[in-house]
């Protein structure tokens, strides 16, 4: 007899795990807040070790028809435009990750994953539908069917992590993100349209990539911020709008020239979990930024609500008890993320570096070759690479 799973959130993360749970012979209920999914946020990134558990599950030709496989991924000067190093993508990411390096638009990547969950019989989208208490009571109210696993994929503001003792609190990172587009025309003569581009600074950077769905290119500015900028969430005002224009006051004419001109800028604070519980030892579990949300230095948080849909199916499929598999997936898990968080606090410290460490940092990276570059990243891109 199949188990019923109840997953509290239907972003990348919620849809991703009802796809695995369902290929699992599960049956699942996707309980979701929004009357209707709207993905906000424009761009993201979708590194090899995301991609791969996407093709496991099917979807690369629908897929292939939203994304682009940029050629390379750069890091470059701000200041100067200087470029500091380059890692190759495109067909060499495939070839040595054995998936691809992809950028798209979020909305577009929810759709793919919509459509598939609405294919499979065994799972039931309940929108428009706020749980203030997600236990099995109350989703057995609305579903009908009294849920095995409860699966808290409804991001760091989760209202299902105050069921679980012990679980992480929400922190701000002292640091926003400004999100925005820039068209084709706009961006040329500075932007590579084959390429993801990292633009370092002073206490700033800046990364562009190309999105088909909007014919141009995805801006991402992070800055520092105060504790009180924690309360604006894809906002915009033309105060807050000068506050990004002037950290890049000192950066290169063209690229403050980008940021003048890009539109549809929303402002977002990155704001991040700290180390907690994951799961309740009984039958509710916590995935992506609602378990572990982190700064998008290492741009893994897609990556890793994927990775932890496609973990967390594999150990309850085991047929062991579901006390043991949700404590199974946290300890599978646990090293992953800290790993990766590392890698986050890490490429913070070196983009936003300035004086004398930034000097190092460019002399280091200069003279690393891009086959030393991609060894660096093996460990985080070739993730599950050799199971099946």
């Amino acid at each position: 007899m199949s188990r019923a799973v109840a997953i509290i959130g239907a972003g990348i993360g919620g849809l991703a795990a009802a796809l695995c749970l369902a290929r699992r012979g599960f049956e699942v209920d996707i309980i979701e807040r929004a009357e209707a999914l709207t993905e906000v946020g424009a761009g993201l990134q979708l590194s090899p070790n995301a991609s791969r558990i996407l093709i496991k599950l099917g979807l690369l030709a629908k897929l292939e028809r939203c994304w682009s496989e940029p050629e390379h991924i750069g890091l470059v000067d701000g200041v100067t435009l200087s470029p500091l190093a380059s890692v190759s993508a495109g067909a060499f990411a495939r070839r040595r990750w054995h998936a691809p390096y992809a950028v798209m638009h979020r909305a577009s990547l929810q759709k793919v994953l919509l459509s598939a969950v609405e294919a499979e019989s065994s799972c039931r989208l309940q929108l428009g539908h706020q749980i203030d208490a997600p236990d099995e009571q109350t989703i057995e109210r609305l579903t009908g069917r009294r849920p095995d696993i409860i699966v808290g994929a409804d991001g760091i503001w989760s209202r299902l992590r105050n069921s679980v003792p012990g679980a992480g609190r929400v922190s701000f990172s002292g640091n926003v993100a400004w999100r925005m587009t820039l068209t084709r025309d706009t961006a040329a003569g500075l932007l590579q349209p084959n390429q993801v581009t990292a633009f370092l600074g002073p206490r700033a950077h800046l990364v562009a990539y190309p999105l088909r769905e909007v014919d141009g290119f995805n801006l991402v500015a992070i800055i520092e911020g105060k504790e009180t900028d924690a309360v604006w969430v894809g906002k915009d005002s033309d105060e807050r709008r000068q506050d990004c224009l002037n950290a890049f006051s000192r950066w290169n004419a063209g690229i403050r020239s980008l940021l003048e001109k890009a539109t549809a800028p929303t402002y977002w604070p990155l704001c991040t979990v700290d180390d907690g519980a994951w799961q309740d030892g009984r039958r509710t579990v916590l995935i992506g930024d609602a378990a572990h949300a982190m700064t998008p230095f290492a741009a893994q948080g897609a990556a890793m609500a994927i990775e932890d849909a496609f973990e967390l199916s594999d150990c309850l499929a085991t047929g062991t008890d579901v006390p043991l598999a949700l404590a199974t997936f946290e300890a599978r898990r646990r090293p992953r993320i800290a790993r990766v968080r590392r890698r986050a606090a890490f490429n913070h410290f070196a983009y936003h570096a300035r004086g004398p460490l930034r000097l190092g940092r460019d002399i280091v990276l200069k003279l690393k070759g891009p086959d030393a570059l991609a060894a660096d990243l093996d460990w985080l891109y070739g993730y599950g690479a050799q199971r099946p």
